[in-house]
């Protein structure tokens, strides 16, 4: 059970701070890319964004948010501070609509719906970390041969997404430099609990400055970070914030969680209902990003609606109309269906 004290509603509300932080950074980026006029975009590889206040604005509104979620693990418990992070999503949507005027048709809105639920689904469900509380034993946990292999198949992946994929797809197809983003950004968050347990141990009088591996692991977090920001820019320069975001927060997050799974062990001692709801989780992802980015561009209007949910439409067969109460059943033909047929003959003859 959770304590409902003073750290707890500090969690929540650096939580809640860190998700409306993060959604709005989207929109400033987007809104300053948009302010590029005649000048290099950032989808043709330019970088004259980095002029715009706007933009800049937006990436300390991330920094802020990033921040304050990592500081809301230090209250609150995970279970609870990472489902808010999707509400980074619907602050997105939201906003872009208003200030943006992007459209988000109802299959969007479902879709963002069901990936919020799966993303919730999968964290309840998804185990407890392996506990490393020094730079030696996250040391070991970077040898091991599974994350070896993880990282250079994450590194070889997005060469091959941005050199090969990126200048054929990545103009039509957002999933391009989306997920290069979500695959760095997996050993990104590697490099942030690593340097978060060097803080630690900082603080705690040990000689941290000394050991190599802070100083690895915070080169390559700033290099992380400069691919990501890159490839986040391209990927709002072309497509729309409502569509880019749901997208990058649920590859995002099932990239971080499997790379905690094999750099963590967290996989080892789940049980069959964590499985289940696990499993059954990013199956739900999946159907919400399926019906997001299929049916982005589909119009959805009122006609399309059966006609007892149309706006100002009636019925047009009413089951008991004033016709059929006026009348009665002397009004019926006695004739069956033949003799009528022939009594019409008849008369025409």
């Amino acid at each position: 059970p959770v304590a409902m004290g003073t750290g707890f509603g500090a969690g929540l509300g650096l939580a809640l701070a860190s998700s409306a932080f993060i959604g709005g950074s989207f929109v400033l980026k987007k809104k300053g890319l948009l302010r590029l006029c005649g000048r290099a975009r950032a989808g043709q590889g330019g970088h004259a964004y980095l002029r715009e206040w706007l933009w800049w604005a937006g990436l300390l509104c991330m920094g802020v948010g990033e921040a304050a979620n990592f500081a809301a693990y230090a209250f609150a418990p995970a279970t609870l501070v990472t489902p808010l992070g999707a509400l980074s999503v619907l602050v997105s949507a939201v906003l872009s609509s208003i200030f943006l005027n992007e459209q988000l048709n109802v299959h969007g809105k479902i879709g963002c719906i069901l990936s919020i639920l799966g993303s919730t689904v999968m964290v309840i469900h998804a185990p407890q970390e392996e506990e490393v509380s020094s730079l030696e034993s996250m040391a070991e946990k970077l040898k091991d041969p599974g994350f070896i292999v993880f990282a250079v198949c994450v590194l070889v992946s997005s060469l091959l997404l941005i050199f090969v994929a990126g200048p054929r797809y990545g103009q039509s197809n957002v999933l391009v430099y989306v997920l290069v983003c979500s695959a760095i950004g997996s050993l990104s968050v590697s490099c942030v609990k690593g340097l978060g347990i060097a803080l630690k141990e900082l603080f705690s009088g040990k000689p941290v400055l000394k050991e190599p591996l802070g100083w690895v692991l915070l080169v390559c977090l700033v290099i992380c970070i400069s691919i990501q920001i890159n490839y986040l820019n391209k990927a709002l320069d072309i497509f729309n914030t409502s569509v880019v975001t749901p997208i990058y927060y649920v590859l995002f997050t099932t990239a971080v969680m499997m790379c905690s799974a094999i750099l963590f062990k967290e996989w080892q001692h789940m049980v069959l209902d964590n499985i289940i709801g696990s499993i059954s989780g990013f199956l739900t992802i999946v159907s919400g990003i399926f019906l997001l980015h299929a049916f982005r561009d589909m119009p959805f209007t009122p006609s399309l609606l059966p006609l007892f949910l149309q706006p100002g439409r009636a019925d047009p067969h009413p089951p008991w109309s004033s016709a059929d109460r006026h009348q009665s059943c002397q009004h019926q033909p006695l004739l069956p269906s033949e003799d009528k047929g022939s009594q019409s003959a008849e008369e025409e003859e």
